[in-house]
């Protein structure tokens, strides 16, 4: 994300100038095996460059990340294997662990290591499992719900975070949908990003944007 203190053209603020990490080098020994690999998560699959023997350069992008990742030959003289705690952040660990699960992904069993002193209340950060690629590149699943401040949605987030952003909206939205009269679609959807931009967890997110909805626009859900 970029700061709020740099400006828009790029120039130095008071954090520094803006910069975007978009891809991260992965080392590999046999492309075609970590490729086959990295397709079987579900990511996407940008671009398989051959420029000669020697070089080739494999894209790969996580869903909904704002961050891809590069294999491939002459691209690093890292050895392979040696990436560990390539950090993968989810709203739901669980659901993300059986998606991989079912993929054919060796994952571990999910631990919670909270930092002695760190009270921070809900499991957010101190959620994990991991898994390795065929080469033994570690890969670190760990839940988010609710950020650091500082670290909260930004009103100029990337395209990529807006677009994540705006499926996961549309996803809770769906619910309230089917049981709330009828509505401008908008309103929720502004009421629900608005709280997840100020470090809402998803259900309070839902929750702001339901009452929003009766308070302000008086679409109440009924009651059974």
């Amino acid at each position: 994300m970029s700061t709020t203190e740099g400006s828009a053209n790029g120039t130095q603020g008071a954090l520094g100038v803006d910069m975007n990490l978009e891809v991260v080098t992965v080392p590999v020994s046999d492309v075609d095996r970590a490729k086959n690999f990295y397709e079987s998560l579900g990511w996407r699959l940008d671009i398989d460059l051959v420029v000669s023997d020697d070089i080739r350069t494999v894209q790969f992008t996580p869903p909904h990340s704002g961050c891809s990742i590069q294999i491939g030959k002459g691209g690093t003289t890292a050895e392979p294997g040696s990436a560990q705690g390539l950090f993968l952040v989810v709203d739901d660990i669980d659901a993300a662990r059986d998606d991989l699960v079912k993929r054919g992904v060796d994952v571990t069993e999910v631990q919670e290591a909270r930092p002695p002193g760190f009270d921070q209340e809900g499991r957010s950060y101190f959620v994990r499992a991991s898994f390795s690629d065929p080469d033994g590149n570690v890969w670190v699943l760990q839940e988010v719900t609710t950020r650091l401040p500082g670290r909260e949605w930004e009103p100029d987030t990337d395209v990529a975070s807006l677009a994540g952003l705006l499926h996961e909206t549309a996803e809770h939205h769906d619910t309230f949908e089917k049981i709330a009269p009828p509505h401008d679609w908008w309103d929720w959807y502004a009421a629900y990003m608005a709280a997840r931009q100020s470090g809402s967890t998803l259900e309070d997110a839902s929750v702001a944007a339901g009452r929003y909805m009766a308070e302000v626009k008086h679409v109440v859900v009924p009651t059974e």
